[in-house]
This record gives structure tokens, sequence and C-alpha cells, in this order.
């Protein structure tokens, strides 16, 4: 199986944003790049600001060792060879609700409440496009399940 293992952990709610406005959005702490990212149902959607992870550094890297994650911010994981994947809570101090994007753009499957510092792999349910972490417990706050749209 062609999974990959990615770290996975937190990031603290902040002032994102540069003072450019054609500039994109930059994380405080992270440096990180932050993207819109859409999640919608039947029943509306929900926009979540993401870090963007698109260099294999910052993919191995993820949120390791961050302790907060905003409840309207996330972790973008945009795979351009889509594949399964796996990832693993290691290095995590808070749980995680991990999202599998299928190459469809539908959310296939999700990891609620990832268990913090586990190194227990989690698998996608086939291929993957994106991996989407979000805090722990949003997903089903937010109604947000598998077969649900997403885009960035």
């Amino acid at each position: 199986m062609g999974a990959i293992a990615l770290l996975a952990a937190c990031s603290p709610q902040g002032d994102t944003a540069v003072a450019d406005p054609a500039e994109p959005a930059i994380h405080a702490e992270s440096g990180n790049r932050i993207v819109p990212v859409v999640i919608s149902s039947g029943e509306g959607s929900h926009t979540f600001r993401a870090e963007l992870a698109d260099t294999p550094e910052l993919q191995r890297k993820g949120l390791m060792h961050r302790t907060r994650l905003g409840p309207d911010e996330a972790m973008l994981f945009p795979n351009d060879a889509p594949t399964a994947q796996a990832f693993w809570m290691k290095n995590t101090p808070i749980p995680l609700d991990i999202i599998f994007v299928g190459l469809d753009g539908r959310i296939t499957n999700i990891a609620a409440m990832a268990e913090p510092y586990s190194e227990q792999q989690i698998y996608s349910v086939g291929s993957a496009s994106a991996v989407l972490e979000v805090p722990g417990g949003r997903a089903a706050e937010l109604g947000i399940e598998p077969g649900d749209g997403v885009s960035w």
C-alpha cells in the first residue's frame, strides 16, 4: 500500500493575515500560507482557515508540538499524486479529526477524535487527493460527514 505516514498536531489561533490583501495570508506562529477550505453539505457550508502543508517538509512536520487549534483553523495536506494515505498522532498533544478527501473532492472517511501522541496508523478509505485536520470533535459539531464536498 502506498501509504505515507504524516505527522499531525495543533495550531494556535491568532492574527494570521498580512498587511497587503494581495499577498496570501500567513500563519503568525508557523509562517505557513493559509488557504480557505470550504466543506459543503446539504445543510450548507463551513469555511476553515487552513495552513497549507504543500511540501514534503511541511507534510512531515504537520502540526507537531503545537498545543492549540482554533475552532475554524485547520491544516490541509494536498496530494499531487493521489494515493492511499496514513497519518498518526505522534508528538500531537490534542485530539484532531482527520478528514480524508477522495479523488472526486468528497470526504471518504473521518477519523474522529484521533488520540493524542498515538503512533497507530490512521488510514484513508481508498486514494486521497487531500487530508484536512481540524480540531477534535469539530466535524461532528458541524455535521460534517462522508460524502460532503471539500474545495480550496
